[in-house]
């Protein structure tokens, strides 16, 4: 079985094709940098992403403010990240890179607000 991506590791974009066989990676082609192979293992063995939304604030100069996970979790639990911050409220102030929720969703990642609320 085959498998094409299409890298983000720079911004090349390389069109990357994954043999796979048995479920293992057999060949790794198309990359034209090694970020590109360390992208494709990781994406075909275990998915991670940065997850981006938004939370309500109380007492604020905003009603909301954008927020972000500090690292990737893994593609699996962006559900149970995105519950745990459904109808999470954080009381102003605010500050860039303040921690919003800790170990969201048991990922071992932080929330992270990514823009000042007065």
């Amino acid at each position: 079985m085959e498998q094409t991506l299409i890298c983000i590791g720079c911004p090349l974009g390389c069109l990357i094709r994954v043999e796979l066989e048995e479920g293992k990676i057999k060949t790794i082609s198309g990359n034209t940098c090694k970020r590109g192979e360390i992208y494709a293992r990781k994406e075909i063995i275990a998915p991670m992403r940065i997850v981006t939304t938004t939370v309500r604030v109380e007492g604020g100069n905003m009603k909301m403010i954008p927020v972000k996970t500090k690292g990737d979790v893994p593609k699996s639990k962006i559900g149970e990240v995105m519950d745990a911050l459904k109808g999470f409220v954080v009381k102003a102030p605010i500050y860039i890179g303040d921690v919003i929720i800790q170990n969201v969703a048991g990922t071992g990642v932080d929330v992270v607000a990514t823009k000042q609320v007065q």
